[in-house]
């Protein structure tokens, strides 16, 4: 929806001829359509910075690898990587409750900032007096500021595109939401591999690489931020907000169940496809030599990344045709299997390279499948007034499993190949491909289904249960202001009047 948008009053219809109602009527529809379909798409562009990261740090791995050698250890690869993460857990949280609090509109205008900042700084980071060691400490410190802003982009982002999907694709909420969301963050992941490919084509250094690399992370949020400043809150958001008083133990009493599924099912996830996707480089460093060229490295990387493009894409349309929860179940299930098949037979895959290429492809393609229903999921099980905060809190467990599998990954690989580390790589992806069969179990039994439930739906019900437990329903609403000396009586007898009584007073 954008500021300047207007409708025809009713006053004006009514001095209509019924042919020309129609046609008011059908160009009033039309244009909801259209200012919906601006806020689906340009809430969830800025998405793209957070695949973009993502991506851009494992090539940004073996620039630092080539670069500074023993001094990039372990250590400071986890501590430069999880920096991002730590920022996204607090974001996620704290801009969950600020979009719910303060607006969906808010929260973005505020993410885009930070994303802009962060992107900034990590291109200009340096070191005092040249220190290798400083200049670490000055990436992790900007990219925690850069995990904030895109860490809020997601609950803000989300929640905003989910409460205008249904306008524009009625009975297509799943497949709208997620070509914007989960979609858009792939493509970023995309020219995450792209943009070193070809400054490594134009003959770039090491130095040039990365630094050019993390300052076109600035160009997304920055594209969003224009079109941003016209969006408004969505209607759902307007007539349903608790921006006061919000009944967190009545929350919880009535969704702890969809919070342990959410939130389970992208820990999951996220512990799988996060290590995975930060360590591509590495893996590709071993599995074509330590003598590769950068442009190599990247060229199979950007291959290795067009895969989880038809994945996101083919999940975006399975959760309106077989259903969320079937589409996550079978989504961890076959990456499962193929998972334990590609580490079984690591090591003779390694020696023949590309298919060794396409079945990890595939490999990370399926995880897609839950990757799109984590994100969709969160932002429809939730009514209005809370979805934002409970999408962040999902979303924070989520990216928990990630700083685990991602602390996890590299000593796991040192300790299950003793030395060898092919042999470790493929038992990680055994291991790897367990956690994906065990997430097939838990979101089969947890995660809720809403693919043919409006989200006005949840709104109502919550409404109701909030009555029932005589919470005063008439601080529901974006603009709605108590009396505090008015008497309880009459706030219930307003909010248990008939649907058209409640809405016409939000």
């Amino acid at each position: 929806m954008t500021e300047n948008h207007d409708h025809l009053s009713s006053e004006v219809l009514e001095g209509l001829s019924v042919g020309q109602k129609d046609e008011a009527e059908l160009a009033r529809t039309m244009q909801r359509k259209s200012s919906s379909l601006y806020a689906v798409v340009f809430s969830g562009l800025a998405l793209m910075s957070d695949g973009y990261q993502l991506g851009v740090i494992s090539v940004a791995n073996v620039c630092f690898t080539r670069l500074y050698g023993d001094t990039f250890t372990t250590e400071v690869a986890a501590r430069v990587s999880n920096a991002l993460l730590f920022g996204l857990v607090l974001g996620q949280v704290s801009f969950g409750v600020v979009c719910d609090r303060v607006g969906r509109k808010f929260g973005m205008m505020s993410t885009t900032f930070l994303v802009v900042l962060g992107a900034a700084l990590c291109s200009g980071a340096y070191g005092a007096h040249g220190s290798v060691e400083g200049l670490f400490w000055a990436l992790t410190i900007s990219r925690g500021i850069l995990g904030v802003g895109i860490g809020g982009e997601y609950p803000c982002s989300s929640a905003s595109a989910s409460e205008s999907a249904d306008d524009v694709m009625e009975g297509r909420r799943g497949t709208l939401v997620v070509l914007v969301t989960n979609v858009v963050i792939d493509i970023g992941i995309v020219f995450a591999s792209l943009v070193p490919l070809l400054l490594g084509l134009a003959g770039c250094g090491y130095e040039a690489i990365w630094r050019a690399s993390f300052a076109i992370g600035v160009l997304p949020p920055l594209t969003a931020l224009y079109f941003r400043l016209r969006l408004v809150n969505s209607e759902h958001f307007q007539r349903n907000a608790i921006k006061r008083n919000v009944p967190y133990r009545l929350v919880l009493k009535r969704y702890w169940r969809h919070l342990l599924g959410t939130a389970g099912s992208w820990f999951i996830y996220d512990f799988i496809v996060y290590p995975f996707g930060i360590f591509t480089g590495v893996i590709l460093d071993t599995a074509i030599g330590s003598n590769a060229s950068i442009v190599q490295i990247a060229s199979w990387s950007c291959l290795l990344s067009v895969f989880y493009l038809p994945g996101s894409i083919g999940g975006a349309f399975s959760s309106d045709y077989i259903g969320r929860k079937n589409t996550i179940t079978l989504g961890f299930l076959v990456q499962g299997i193929v998972g334990i098949f590609l580490g079984i037979f690591y090591k003779n895959l390694l020696g023949v390279f590309p298919l060794f290429v396409v079945l990890y492809g595939i490999f990370s393609m399926l995880g897609e499948f839950p990757g799109d229903m984590v994100i969709l999921v969160a932002a429809e099980a939730y009514p209005t007034a809370i979805r934002g905060t409970a999408y962040g809190w999902s979303a924070a467990i989520g990216k928990v499993g990630a700083i685990c599998g991602t602390y996890a990954f590299k000593p796991a690989i040192e300790s299950f190949g003793r030395g060898d580390m092919a042999l470790g790589q493929g038992r990680v992806f055994i291991l790897a491909s367990a956690v994906a069969i065990l997430g097939a179990i838990f979101s089969w039994f947890l995660v809720p289904d809403y693919t043919k439930q409006e989200l006005g739906q949840e709104d109502e019900a919550f409404r109701q249960y909030l009555i029932e437990n005589g919470y005063d329903v008439t601080q529901l609403g974006e603009t709605a202001t108590l009396n505090d000396e008015q008497e309880p009586i009459e706030a219930q007898k307003q909010a248990t009047g008939t649907l058209e009584q409640k809405e016409a007073g939000f």
